[in-house]
């Protein structure tokens, strides 16, 4: 997939990390984001890279399906949900991840909930930047 050709950079988020994933921690420019980090499986007391990217994307994922619903004119559901799994998995080429997006649209036909979670996969831009990359399962709960 090439790049595209950016016409207008909408938002930057500036996030100040020390110490990494063993006790450090991650802090916005703006202060709204403040959270301890340690290792995924620790007895840690902070968050880790995988649940803060899971939270991510399944944030930008629930809008873009939004979005598509609102093209398709299917109205969305208020308790729609996304729930979203990144692991950290190793193999032959070192540590990478894989995920599973699990798409709950309570009230929207079978066939139509399907076209908003691939639409949504299509337009996201986590989507986008996970493309190809890593394994991806989108599924309908």
């Amino acid at each position: 997939m090439e790049n595209q050709s950016i016409e207008k950079v909408l938002y930057t988020g500036k996030v100040h990390t020390t110490g990494g994933r063993e006790g450090g921690s991650a802090q916005s420019s703006d202060g709204l984001l403040n959270v301890k980090l340690a290792v995924p499986g620790s007895n840690g007391d902070g968050t880790n890279p995988e649940q803060l990217f899971a939270a991510g994307w399944s944030a930008c994922f629930f809008s873009a399906m939004k979005i598509v619903a609102g093209q398709l004119k299917v109205r969305f559901p208020a308790d729609a949900a996304v729930d979203a799994e990144v692991d950290l998995v190793s193999g032959t080429e070192g540590y990478a991840l894989q995920a599973r997006l699990n798409v709950n649209l309570p009230g929207i036909e079978k066939d139509v909930a399907q076209a908003i979670a691939d639409g949504a996969h299509q337009i996201c831009p986590y989507s986008k930047a996970t493309r190809g990359n890593i394994n991806v399962k989108i599924k309908l709960v």
